[in-house]
Parts: structure tokens; C-alpha cells; sequence
């Protein structure tokens, strides 16, 4: 049995979203040291703001000022910051409902330690020294023994309001592909395709799992498969990803290796992107130092007949 491969991923994208009204100043007053909430139509106060009441449906916009000040209501310690979380030492998070407001705000809470913190705990917004319009604006809250703080009277509108906000969706975490892919893997690095068949309908699979995703019981019969295939589709890529470098448009494709009953995914070059077409013969084109395939091309061969791949469409 090979060893079990595991290494670290990061799965990670900008997501860009525009704001409306709400939230727009809601952001834009976080840039001014101004927190905004929206009363709904039975003159409660939500904070942060939504654009629509969550109980009954209606549309909000009235705009309320309420307080940098209020009361811990539920909390619980981080003794173990993360890589983009609030702060870089141990610190609490806290539900902290504003003066002013009827719901709670999610932040952080800096404190000593957890026997500093407790529920009903008067707490107030440390404000970040350099404003951008974002919920990082507030840089954490801190313990405050005096009264509510008074509002601004601020009118919720601001010059130059935030309009768009770009948030880092980011994932870390360690894959370990297991006994199966793990053989997979080694294979590859012999320039091998290895897949398992299925002791009960036959079917091999590649990359494989370990378990038929059709009957549901354990594979364990090594095939090699390939390495020529066949595309069964395909789509034209025209968007640059970062740090990949790789000249757009390409083309990205499912390809039935031969002797394989489940199509895998892979780059195609060596061929104008316009001229790529369902049942086109393709081979790999392998790197020196590199675990798998840098793309496919084409053989040369007719191109395949539909019925032989359209079960694998």
C-alpha cells in the first residue's frame, strides 16, 4: 500500500459585490465613526442594517443613528487567532447590542482574558486609524465603565458613499486524498493513469474514490487507463486566472481516457481554441518535475464516433 499523500490548499477569491442604499451608508458611516441601524415598521432598531425586515418581508430604509456603546450579550473566548481575524492577540467574540439598538452586532471584543469578560458587560467601538468603509472600520470593541455615549445626530448622508465592497473569500485547510488517489497520484508520477474498477457493475473510474458512486461498495482493482482520450465537452475560457499563467481564451475540457467510464478535466493546447470540438482523439503533453499532465493535444486520429463516449457526456 502507497503511502498517504496530504498537503496544504488554499482555496481563495476576491468577491465584489455592489451595495444599496442600506448598506451603503451603513458602510459609509462606519468610514465617519458613524453606526447607522434601520427601524422596521414596529419601530424596532436592527443593527448592522438590512434592506428588508426579516419578519415581515417589508422593504427598509428608515436610518437611525445609534451608539459607539453598549452591552455584551453572549461571548466567547478565542484563545487562538487566525491569519485575517480582528486581532493578532487572544480575544473574545462578542454579540454587543448597541445603545440605540434592539439587535447584536458580531465583533471582537479585546480583553486580558476570559475571566475579564462576561455577559452584560458595558463595551465600546475602538475605531480603526485608517477608514475605508468596511466592518474593519471598527477595529474591535474595549471595556467602557461610563454612560451611552451620545450620537452625532448625523443625517445618513455623507459625501463620497461607499458604493462596492471587495471581500477575500479564502479557505485553508490540509487535503488528504486517501488510499485510492493516493495510488493515483504515485501513478502519475510514473506517467501512469491508474483508476479502480467496481467488483459489482464494472465501471472504472479515474481519478478513483475508493467506492463506486453507483453501487456504493469499496473499490480496490487497480486499471490503467489511457493515455489517449477523448473530449466529450468542453468550454472557451476568457478570463485570466491569477496565478496561472496561461494566455486566455483556452479551452478546459472533460476527457474519457480510454478504458475509463468516468471523464476527467484538463487543459487543451497544441490546437487553435475555435477548433476544439466534442469527440476530438487527445494525449497528454507531460513537464519534467511535474506530478500530472500539463494539458492534452491533439493525435491526429479521426475524431471518435458520439455513441462511443455520449454515455460519459
Amino acid at each position: 500500500m502507497p503511502d498517504v499523500l496530504k498537503a496544504p490548499l488554499v482555496v481563495e477569491f476576491p468577491f465584489t459585490r455592489s451595495l444599496g442604499p442600506v448598506q451603503s451608508a451603513f458602510l459609509t458611516g462606519l468610514r465617519e465613526q458613524v453606526v447607522l441601524g434601520v427601524r422596521t415598521t414596529d419601530g424596532r432598531v436592527l443593527v448592522p442594517p438590512v434592506e428588508y425586515d426579516p419578519v415581515t418581508a417589508d422593504e427598509l430604509g428608515d436610518l437611525v443613528e445609534v451608539a459607539p456603546t453598549g452591552t455584551v450579550t453572549t461571548w466567547a473566548w478565542n484563545h487562538a487567532p487566525r491569519r485575517g481575524q480582528p486581532l493578532d492577540t487572544p480575544f473574545a467574540w462578542v454579540l454587543v447590542r448597541l445603545d440605540g439598538a434592539d439587535t447584536a452586532l458580531l465583533h471582537a471584543l479585546d480583553a486580558p482574558g476570559p475571566d475579564t469578560v462576561r455577559t452584560g458587560m458595558r463595551v465600546r467601538i475602538r475605531w480603526a486609524a485608517r477608514r475605508t468603509g468596511a466592518i474593519t472600520d471598527i477595529a474591535c470593541f474595549e471595556p467602557h465603565d461610563g454612560d451611552p455615549a451620545p450620537v452625532t445626530g448625523s443625517t445618513s448622508v455623507f459625501k463620497d458613499p461607499v458604493t462596492g465592497i471587495v471581500a477575500a473569500a479564502r479557505l485553508d485547510y490540509t487535503y488528504t486524498p486517501g488510499r485510492a488517489q493516493s495510488a493515483h497520484l504515485d501513478a502519475l508520477t510514473e506517467r501512469r493513469t491508474v483508476g479502480e474498477r467496481c467488483p459489482s457493475c464494472r465501471k472504472v473510474y479515474v481519478p478513483p474514490r475508493g467506492a463506486c458512486p453507483t453501487c456504493g461498495v469499496g473499490t480496490a482493482e487497480q486499471v490503467e487507463v489511457g493515455p489517449r482520450g477523448t473530449v466529450t465537452t468542453f468550454c472557451i475560457v476568457n478570463i485570466k486566472a491569477k496565478n496561472l499563467d496561461i494566455e486566455v481564451p483556452y479551452v478546459y475540457a472533460h476527457i474519457a481516457l480510454d478504458g475509463a467510464d468516468l471523464a476527467l478535466h484538463a487543459r487543451i493546447g497544441g490546437i487553435p481554441y475555435d477548433q476544439v470540438r466534442m469527440g476530438l482523439r487527445v494525449e497528454p503533453v507531460w513537464t519534467p518535475g511535474v506530478r500530472h499532465p500539463d494539458h492534452y493535444r491533439p493525435t491526429g486520429e479521426p475524431d471518435a464516433d458520439y455513441d462511443t463516449y455520449k454515455e460519459l457526456l
